[in-house]
């Protein structure tokens, strides 16, 4: 398994992860034309010090995570999608992402990283939960922060 900063070469198995899991697995009638940023990686992310990267194993995406620049050393979670066969300690792949976006964050002076998430997706809730982030109201956010309109619960993670 491999992690790597993404590579237009991935744009289509990152896409169609991404999709499989929103529609197929947790039934969130959403389509690629409600992510342009999916279209426009490098534009929409590589801002500041935003960063997409992908899991790979035999040159095969398995996992993505992304992270907005908010300025102000403050930073945004997005696109923590992994294949299911992926998931979990065994595998490991979420953990991988995570600790490259917090490796990432430390080397760029970022203090705190926030993100959005449905309440339905108690393995992912979990799974913040267990790495530190703390829940919070959504009047805490900082006002940089890019509310998605299906997000219904907000984590925190103050880096250290």
């Amino acid at each position: 398994m491999k992690i790597e900063c993404y590579n237009k070469v991935y744009q289509q198995q990152v896409i169609e992860l991404i999709l499989n899991i929103q529609q197929n697995e947790f039934n969130v009638p959403v389509t690629i034309n409600d992510q342009p940023d999916l279209l426009e990686v490098e534009n929409f992310y590589f801002k500041g010090n935003g960063n997409f990267w992908v899991a790979t194993e035999n040159s095969t995406v398995v996992g993505t995570v992304a992270l907005i620049d908010m300025r102000n050393n403050l930073a945004c979670l997005r696109k923590m999608f992994v294949h299911a066969d992926y998931r979990g300690k065994e595998k490991g792949t979420g953990q991988l992402l995570l600790d490259a976006v917090v490796d990432w964050c430390r080397q760029k002076n970022i203090t705190a990283i926030y993100l959005g998430t449905v309440d339905k997706l108690i393995a992912a809730q979990k799974f913040y939960l267990k790495n530190n982030f703390v829940e919070i109201p959504k009047t805490a956010l900082p006002a940089s922060f890019p509310v998605m309109e299906v997000d219904n619960m907000f984590l925190k993670l103050v880096i250290v």
